[in-house]
């Protein structure tokens, strides 16, 4: 089939597929779009996922009453953006990749040289394939500057302005003094005020602006579109106009729930704990600063909101409203001090957890919440199966598209997300199975939702930990080479810490 023909077998299948019983009504969904949102470190801090009310989010909670789902109980196959976003954009986990961290290049990775991309895919069967913004992770290109976000992928590719930054000498603009040591990674964990308050300077809201004209003023050339736009907000460091700011008076802003001796029962056989103080953590609890930082992550997120906002109003208005799958999703959770951490990258929930959100109209219903346990590796297959494109073989995800009719219905399957390589969190929707260098954590959501009691060592759960360890993979591949970019480095990943 030519990449560029949506071909008369697509248009039967994708008819034959809305009126099959797998969703037991008819749509005409003939020449369906997809309009592909990720936002940036995104974790459940958003209304309508209950994650903190003090989070505004107007206009994901207005999507959420219009018709786009909350997947409740969605989690990423990595916890850090490269190796999560190329195993969902692959539709294949990291351990059969190689890609573990931001260190590792998805296009020199050899258990992804058979691999084709999500947007690759959609092409391949007569989609016009366009981007701009944060969607794979960076990579360096021989004799062009910068990095990319994945623009060989796409058939269109718009590169975004640059973010805005204070200057150099203006840092650390929270005013929280930089560690000693480390000051190169500390600069990245900074907030403040920028753009002269204005958020139409800003990249995210350009790139939401430029897709909003986009799909108002565009055909396609007649082509069904795969369209994917990635804000990049909340991703460190959060500058955003200082009104996102004002919206969160400091001394009304409360912390998440924590556990002064969480870690106590994380050990080693030989009493030594597992996991190393985190120095983001030390930082703001040495400045007495983690509520200045709470407060910087609600702005950065209400920032976000506006711009999604700036894109989800573009569709609305537009001819293409009423038959295009939109799908939002963040790669992975966030700390905000729980288990005295912040940022991402270890098992707990709060790194794997992710808000997603589905709308296929004339489908999915309003304000509501599915419980099924999904992971962000189910998109692609849900997106083709959506689209009635022939399924992908090498996919590793299980689509979902039962749950967008019937959310109700039991969708337990476990799920993996893994951390570097040979460290694994297996989860069926009640109990997390963690393990790392041989080490093992196992937590019961329903009565222990914060994960502070380890549970790994009680005979009373051995059952239930072998059934879920036997999920694990037994054989991880070799790291793929570095790509030079973010995170760079020659030495080998680290095991979780």
């Amino acid at each position: 089939m030519h990449r560029h023909t949506f071909s008369a077998a697509v248009t039967v299948a994708l008819v034959f597929l809305w009126a099959s019983p797998l969703f037991g009504q008819n749509v005409d969904t003939t020449g369906y779009n997809v309009l592909f949102i990720s936002v940036d470190d995104l974790n459940d801090w958003v209304g309508c996922f209950g994650g903190n009310p003090q989070a505004k989010t107007p206009n994901l909670d207005k999507f959420s009453a219009g018709g786009g789902m909350v997947m409740y109980d969605a989690h990423g196959a990595a916890t850090v953006c490269n190796p999560s976003r190329s195993s969902l954009l692959l539709g294949a986990h990291c351990y059969k990749t190689g890609v573990y961290s931001n260190a590792h290049d998805l296009k020199k990775a050899p258990g992804a040289k058979d691999l084709i991309t999500l947007p690759q895919f959609f092409s391949k069967h007569g989609y016009h394939t366009i981007s701009r913004g944060k969607m794979f992770h960076g990579h360096k290109i021989k004799g062009k500057p910068g990095y990319d976000w994945g623009q060989e992928f796409f058939d269109e590719w718009i590169k975004p302005p640059r973010s805005i930054w204070p200057p150099k000498g203006a840092v650390p603009l929270s005013g929280v003094p930089y560690a000693p040591k480390g000051h190169k990674r500390d600069r990245a964990f900074d907030w403040g005020g920028v753009g002269d308050n204005d958020t139409t300077k800003t990249m995210d809201y350009q790139t939401a602006a430029w897709a909003s004209e986009q799909l108002n003023a565009r055909d396609f050339d007649g082509k069904p579109f795969f369209m994917a736009i990635g804000i990049y907000r909340p991703h460190l460091p959060w500058y955003v106009p200082q009104k996102y700011f004002d919206m969160y008076p400091l001394e009304e802003v409360k912390l998440p729930e924590t556990l002064a001796n969480d870690r106590d029962d994380i050990i080693q056989d030989n009493g030594k704990p597992i996991y190393f103080e985190d120095s983001w953590w030390k930082r703001m609890e040495k400045h007495k600063a983690h509520r200045q930082a709470v407060r910087a992550y609600l702005a950065s997120i209400t920032f976000a909101d506006e711009c999604v906002g700036v894109l989800l109003d573009g569709l609305a208005k537009s001819k293409y409203a009423a038959n295009t799958i939109v799908m939002i999703w963040g790669d992975h959770g966030w700390h905000l001090g729980e288990k005295q951490k912040y940022s991402k990258t270890l098992l707990w929930q709060e790194s794997c957890r992710v808000p997603l959100m589905v709308k296929v109209p004339g489908v999915t219903p309003t304000n509501k919440r599915c419980h099924g346990v999904v992971s962000l590796i189910d998109m692609y297959p849900t997106l083709v199966q959506l689209c009635g494109l022939p399924a992908n073989p090498k996919n590793d995800g299980r689509s979902f598209a039962k749950l967008l009719h019937s959310p109700d219905m039991t969708w337990n399957e476990p799920i993996l997300t893994t951390h570097n390589r040979g460290n694994h969190r297996i989860y069926d929707g009640r109990y997390s199975y963690i393990t790392y260098n041989g080490g093992e954590e196992l937590y019961d959501h329903r009565d222990d939702p914060m994960e502070w009691t380890n549970l790994a060592r009680n005979p009373e759960y051995a059952a239930i930990k072998e059934r879920l360890k036997a999920r694990v993979p037994r054989t991880n591949s070799p790291e793929a080479p570095s790509n030079g970019g973010p995170g760079k480095g020659k030495k080998k990943t680290r095991s979780v810490r």
